[in-house]
Formats: C-alpha cells, structure tokens, sequence
C-alpha cells in the first residue's frame, strides 16, 4: 500500500523521564514510542532502493523493509523482518550505536535528521512482546552439537542461528545469569533487565539450553567441549579484564574498574541495604574514561547519592567516544565534564582511602596512529581534584583463562584470539571466535555481527565435514 511520507526534516522526539526525576531512580530514562509516533516516525522513511542504511548494519537487518511495515501499521510484519536478522531486537534498539551505522548512511540526513531506526526497532520488538501470543517453533534437530563459551549478544547470536538451522546448541556462561555485559554492565536505566530475560527466554523457547556458572578453562576445557561431542566451539567470552593507569594509589580503597562497580550494582544489587558486597556510597566520584561504560558508571554513581560526578578525560568534548545521546543525558543529569584532564595519581588519606586525585590539564597535539589529535601534558597545569572515588573506565581485555587451558589456541599480545578474519576461524580446527574475546572491547551489535558469521561458518564446517 503507498505511504504518504512525513517529509519533516526532525525526528519524531522521544519521550524521557526528565532528569530531575530520573538522577535519583534507576527506571529506564527513554520512555519509547508511542503507536502514532512509530508510525508517523516510519514515514520519514523514503524506502531507498539502495538501502544505505542496511550496508552499515553489521547485521544487515533489511530495515526499509521492517520500516515499511511499520509505516503500513503491520507491526508483527515488521517483526519478522527484525528478528530474521537480529536476535536481540528489543536490545539493539536500545543500545545500538545507531548515528554511526545505520543511520548514519540514511539519505534523510542529509538534509535534515536521519530516520530514528533504533527508535522503530525499539518499538517493533517492544510491541512484539507486549501482544505476541504465538509460541516460537522448535526447529527439527539435525543430529549435531556446537557449545558455545559466553552467554553475551556474540553467543546468543550464535546460538540463535544455530538452533534455527537444527543443532542442539549449549551455551557455557561463567556468571550466574546469562546476559554478558547486557546484564553485568549496562545499567537498569538503559536497558532494562526483563527485556534482557525475555529475548534469553526466546532462545531457550527455540531449544538453546544455557549453562550459568560454567567456567570454561576451570571446570571444563574445550578439549573436553569436543569430548563431550560437540563438532565445534565457538569462543565469545568477551573481555572482562579491567585495565588500569598504573599511577600512584591505585591500590587505595575506593578505587574501581567500571566492570567490578557496575557488576556490584547490576547483578548484586550492592546499594541495597544488607548486601553481602557492599558498595560504597560516594560524595564526590571521578570516572576516568569517556566511552559509553564511562557514561553508565558516572549515572550510576549519581543515583547511588554522588553530589558531584566527574567524568575525567584526556581529550576534548569532540572526541568523546560515547554516543551522542548518552553524553547529552549525562550532562542533564548534573554530571561534571572535565575533558583534556589526565589523572597522574590517586591520594590517599592515612587509613589508605581515596581522598582525592591530581590529574594534569592537556591540549590536542598532532594526530596519532588512530587519526585523532594526540593528548599531550600543557606544562604547569596540576590540579587536584576533592574525590572520594575513583572509577577507572579506560578499556578491557580478555581474560587470559580460556588462551592458557588450550593448547594450539594463538592470541595477540593484547591477549585477543586470532581468527582468520570474517568467519571467525581459529588456530584450532573447530574452534571459532568472536565478539570482544577477538577485538577487545567493542560494541554489541559488532559482536553480534561476529557471531551470526560464526554461525554461518560452523554450519558449513559441519557439513562439509560430514559429507
């Protein structure tokens, strides 16, 4: 049916919590679209025959067509479509970096704002769950077996495809729930954990059995994986091991990785009156980093009571990695910025307690290997800043267990797997992987990109092998 486009040059906006109510509760702040606004939002949408907007979906969700039956009011349709390519929809809507992908290449924002992708995926798995009644169809098995390490977006990707296509896939998780980083390290107020049980609860719908607290290389290795009868593995362990500066005090109480903070607050609940692990209630917090995990320690540490919150980083506002619109909710927020500072020591008062932190101010040289201007010290330009906590939020790696406990398994000094590149071929026959356990710390739709092409690489591996 033809669509009477919205030729508006602006988003339909999205509804918030406002920031005065949301800096002190841990609801999610984007509220969603309504029904009306979906639709009228999906008619900015001109239908590209070229479909820009698909070749930078790592994904390669077709998503004129989903916005097409969004715009038409068939929304069950427009779910099909998502969920033929995505396996965590109502997650990707949430916490995709859409401005740098998707819409990013759209023609509508060329002259005016890009179509809001992310805004109608939301919506389309959102209404998907709230009104679906059908029960998902288990498909028929094929006879084989695949385990997969690591129940975050790169695994249950994997597994998704894979049970789709017949295997009889085991997940491995670590944790005591599945999510990965979905569940450990992004806060409540981005991504709610129901949605996140709810997309795991279709995988286990479809025949997926996960596994929690199942330490690959402690409690089983992968060579035992293949005992069992597993005709392959696939790697997504991500990269859960914190990185630090190296600078005076970092020893001292009060210091954090973002990963250990946010996992206290996420999945123990460590704020809560009675906790078993205990988080400190801080009055003046630095956050050195400024990615999207920076972003999420620093609101969380403002709802834990925080009256000041730095976000301390080496670089100015325009290199700030985090997305765009993370950064614009924590400035609502109340949270301080003090870009082209670098911390050079922690200071500690005499019972070995954070009490405050000399950082030194910067100025943007000349480019380095990355493209962007290289930080360098401005002579004469110490401060001290009045802290209580700091949060360390420069990066993570992989954990060295699953490298050390298989033998033929190559890693680059970064500690990351090597692969043979797309597919996600290892060194070991069999063995694949993805996600941050190959690239360092990266998004979730780029691991979930890796773990569909995984998924596509083991099937023919399989039977290719059994031909």
């Amino acid at each position: 049916m033809a669509v009477k486009r919205n030729m508006s040059p602006n988003k339909c906006p999205m509804p918030v919590q406002d920031p005065e109510v949301r800096r002190n509760n841990f609801e999610e702040v984007a509220l969603g679209y309504t029904y009306e606004m979906a639709v009228e939002e999906a008619k900015r949408c001109l239908n590209c025959p070229k479909k820009p907007c698909r070749s930078a979906c790592p994904v390669a969700i077709d998503i004129p067509a989903f916005i097409e039956r969004v715009a038409n009011e068939d929304m069950e349709g427009a779910f099909e479509i998502l969920s033929a390519s995505s396996a965590l929809p109502a997650v990707c809507g949430r916490v995709c970096p859409q401005e740098n992908q998707c819409e990013g290449k759209c023609v509508r924002g060329i002259k005016g704002e890009s179509v809001g992708i992310g805004r109608l995926e939301r919506f389309v798995a959102d209404y998907h769950r709230e009104h679906a009644t059908a029960t998902p169809k288990v498909p028929e098995q094929n006879g084989h077996k695949v385990a997969i390490i690591g129940a975050g977006p790169s695994g249950l990707t994997a597994a998704g495809d894979l049970a789709k296509l017949g295997y009889k896939v085991t997940v491995y998780e670590a944790l005591h729930v599945a999510g990965g980083v979905l569940s450990y390290g992004i806060p409540q107020f981005r991504l709610p954990k129901e949605i996140v049980q709810k997309e795991i609860d279709n995988l286990k719908a479809i025949g997926v059995d996960i596994e929690t607290n199942m330490v690959i290389g402690k409690v089983l290795t992968i060579d035992e994986l293949f005992e069992m009868g597993n005709e392959a593995v696939y790697i997504a362990s991500g990269a859960g091991l914190p990185r630090f500066m190296n600078i005076p005090g970092e020893s001292l109480n009060g210091v954090y990785s973002a990963n250990e903070f946010l996992t206290r607050i996420n999945l123990m609940k460590a704020y809560k009156e009675g906790s078993k692990t205990p988080i400190k209630h801080s009055k003046n917090v630095a956050v050195v980093g400024g990615g999207n995990v920076a972003m999420d320690a620093a609101r969380s540490a403002k709802r834990l009571g925080a009256e000041n919150v730095y976000i301390v980083y080496r670089r100015s506002m325009n290199e700030l990695p985090a997305r765009k619109e993370e950064v614009e909710h924590a400035e609502e927020e109340g949270i301080i910025f003090k870009t082209l500072t670098n911390p050079v020591e922690v200071i500690g008062d005499e019972n070995g307690n954070v009490c405050g932190m000399k950082c030194v101010e910067m100025e943007l040289g000349e480019p380095d290997e990355s493209g962007r201007r290289r930080p360098v010290v401005k002579e004469g330009s110490e401060l001290t800043l009045d802290i209580d906590t700091m949060i360390m939020s420069i990066g993570t790696s992989p954990n060295p267990l699953i490298r050390s406990t298989t033998p033929g398994l190559d890693t680059n000094k970064h500690g990351c797997i090597i692969t043979d590149g797309e597919d996600g071929l290892t060194t070991r026959e069999g063995v694949y992987a993805g996600g941050d356990a190959v690239t360092g710390a990266a998004t979730v739709i780029l691991a979930m990109g890796a773990g569909k092409s995984a998924a596509k690489a083991i099937d023919e591996y399989i039977k290719n092998k059994n031909a």
